[in-house]
C-alpha cells in the first residue's frame, strides 16, 4: 500500500509557530497515526505561514500549485481575520473557497478532509486586555466554518475548548505570550487524532 499523503493548510497555527516544527499539530498528527495506529503515513506537507488571513492562504495555495491527489488535508484559518477587523462576509466566502480547495485537492473528495477550530487566542497573555471581545468574535467564526464545513460533511475537529485553557495555566502558552506551546499543540490530539483516524479508516473500508 503507498504511503499516506497529507497536506496541511492554514495560519501559525497550522505552522506550528511557538513551537518547535515537530510539535506542530500537522507533524504530531503524522507522528500519532503512525507510531499508534501503525499506518504508513508520509511527513505533512504544509502550506501555512503566521499572519496569513483567508485571501492570503487562497493565494499562498495558487502560488504553490499542490497535486490534487492527496489522502488527507487539513484547514485552520481566520484568526488573522478577526486580528485584523476584516469584514465577517469576506471570511464566508473566502472560508468556502478554501473548503472547496481542500476537496478539490484531496481527489474532489469530501471524505479526506478535515477542519479544525481557531484557537481561543483570547486566552493568551498578550490578548489579555481584549480576551472577552476575541471571545465572541471567535465563536462566531468557529460557528460559521463549523457550519460550511457541515454542508459538504467534513468534520469539525473543535479545538477551542481546550485553547481556551491557556488562560489558566501559563505552560500552555509559548514564550511569545501569543501562541500554543507545544504542550498545547500536544492537547488538541486528544480532538484532531480521532477525527483523521475515522477519515483514514474509511478510506480503506
Amino acid at each position: 500500500m503507498k504511503p499516506i499523503s497529507y497536506l496541511a493548510i492554514g495560519d501559525s497555527y497550522t505552522f506550528g509557530t511557538g513551537a518547535l516544527p515537530e510539535f506542530s499539530f500537522p507533524s504530531q498528527l503524522s507522528q500519532r497515526l503512525h507510531s499508534e495506529e501503525s499506518i504508513n503515513i508520509q511527513n505533512p506537507e504544509i502550506i501555512a505561514k503566521e499572519g496569513w488571513t483567508s485571501n492570503e492562504l487562497l493565494q499562498a495555495i495558487e502560488e504553490a500549485n499542490p497535486s490534487k491527489n492527496y489522502d488527507l488535508v487539513s484547514l485552520l484559518i481566520g484568526a488573522n481575520n478577526q486580528y485584523r477587523g476584516y469584514p465577517r462576509a469576506q471570511y464566508s466566502r473566502e472560508f468556502r473557497q478554501l473548503l472547496e480547495k481542500a476537496i478539490e485537492l484531496g481527489n474532489g473528495d469530501p471524505g479526506r478532509v478535515f477542519v479544525v477550530a481557531i484557537p481561543d487566542f483570547g486566552a493568551t497573555p498578550f490578548c489579555a486586555s481584549r480576551s472577552a471581545e476575541i471571545h465572541q468574535d471567535l465563536l462566531w467564526y468557529n460557528a460559521e466554518a463549523q457550519g460550511i464545513a457541515k454542508e459538504y460533511g467534513i468534520p469539525f475537529a473543535d479545538i477551542f475548548p481546550i485553547s481556551a485553557e491557556a488562560a489558566k495555566h501559563e505552560d500552555l502558552t509559548a514564550e511569545d505570550q501569543l501562541h500554543p506551546s507545544a504542550k498545547m499543540y500536544t492537547l488538541w490530539m486528544d480532538v484532531i487524532l480521532p477525527v483523521a483516524r475515522n477519515i483514514l479508516k474509511n478510506q480503506e473500508a
